[in-house]
């Protein structure tokens, strides 16, 4: 049995002082991991529906074919929608984009459950890297291959569209930022993107605006043993296609 509560790494970060903790539930005894930024909470290791829905609806947006497909996310965190891409057979190379290094370094030293599965996949590369002006760079997303395109796009990053980590993010969630982001799509691509806030009418105007289509999934999941909220929590999780 683990210990109740070990703060496993802890590291001034440009955007603030980044941590991860693992603590065990009362309710379930189980390891729960939490990753805060300050004393906001990033993620917890409680609350994974919402990641891993982002990769199975994105990639359900696909169609079938016999070419494996090239799969991009915005954001390692725990690591969740990125594991959950990869066990979709048709994805050939995931590449994960991630701003901070001491988050890639947890997975790359197996601090975190899902770290040994990651790093072992070979389809799967970490690139450091601060998603938001990769995406607006004509050069693309893989710092190693200018130009590149992807299958799909998978983004979980902000908040939501509308409170973000950072104010240069917001550029994204317009427009002009989504068109600069569909141009490392390959036709008929598709742009998901994970949000913990309702569905926002003013970002899928934006999505309407830019792709050919584009749907809003609030995705449920029961709250844990003892949550003092009542009800089912719920994400949103967007999903777009290009033209």
């Amino acid at each position: 049995m683990s210990v109740r509560f070990q703060e496993i790494d802890w590291r001034p970060t440009p955007i603030g002082d980044i941590s991860l903790r693992r603590r065990r539930d009362p309710a379930s005894g189980e390891d729960v991991y939490e990753v805060k930024l300050d004393d906001a909470y990033l993620m917890s290791s409680l609350f994974t529906e919402g990641e891993v829905a982002l990769a199975r609806l994105g990639l359900a947006a696909l169609p079938d074919d016999s070419r494996p497909l090239d799969v991009a996310v915005g954001g390692l965190g725990l690591g969740h929608t990125a594991h959950a891409a990869l066990t979709d057979p048709r994805v050939g190379s995931l590449l994960v984009v991630e701003a901070l290094g001491e988050v890639i370094n947890w997975h790359q030293r197996h601090l975190v459950p899902l770290g040994a599965a990651l790093t072992a996949d070979p389809r799967c590369r970490f690139a450091r890297g601060d998603f938001f002006a990769l995406a607006a760079d004509p050069s693309g997303l893989d710092p190693d291959r200018p130009g590149r395109r992807f299958d799909a796009v998978l983004l979980d990053v902000d908040h939501s569209p509308a409170h973000v980590l950072h104010p240069r993010h917001a550029a994204l969630y317009r427009p002009d930022g989504l068109r600069a982001l569909a141009r490392h799509l390959r036709p008929g691509g598709v742009f998901a993107l994970w949000s913990n806030d309702p569905p926002d009418g003013a970002f899928t105007a934006a999505l309407a605006e830019v792709f050919a289509t584009y749907a809003s999934h609030v995705v449920t999941f029961p709250r844990p043993a003892g949550s003092p909220d009542g009800g089912p929590a719920a994400n949103t999780v967007y999903v777009a296609r290009t033209r």
